[in-house]
């Protein structure tokens, strides 16, 4: 698995990454109920797959911990674009890799464009074209 931090669930604010069912989320929604007289704080913590889109709901104490991906952020070069997926090479590393291209980039996406993409525990997504 990626690189993650611990944070407690009451930190899980709306824009923050999670990792739910071992995949990276994208947090929507926290809602915290109050405590009781001797209990502690509930948290329902609602959040969006950044690699399927599918939305999680979670409810749990407040204290508990959670895992927050740290998301690598890195530019490549399209190097051919076959279908639906990129060969693309890293600027830093020059390594070479397979990336999926989402929908709403498919127009932008050519050879020899820069492409932004983020590393989110073991996955690679393309995110944006640079100009």
């Amino acid at each position: 698995m990626g690189e993650v931090k611990q944070i407690h669930a009451t930190d899980a604010k709306p824009g923050r990454y999670v990792v739910f069912d071992g995949k990276a989320c994208v947090v929507k929604n926290l809602d915290i109920s109050r405590p009781g007289k001797h209990g502690h704080a509930k948290c329902r913590i609602e959040a969006v797959s950044l690699i399927d889109g599918k939305k999680t709901v979670k409810l749990m104490p407040g204290h508990d911990k959670l895992d927050s991906p740290i998301i690598g952020k890195k530019t490549a070069q399209i190097l051919s674009v076959t279908g639906d997926k990129a060969n693309v090479m890293d600027m830093e590393t020059y390594e070479t890799f397979d990336l999926e291209i989402p929908s709403e980039l498919k127009e932008k996406v050519k050879e020899g464009v820069t492409v932004l993409y983020w590393i989110i525990l073991e996955d690679k997504v393309m995110k944006e074209v640079r100009d």
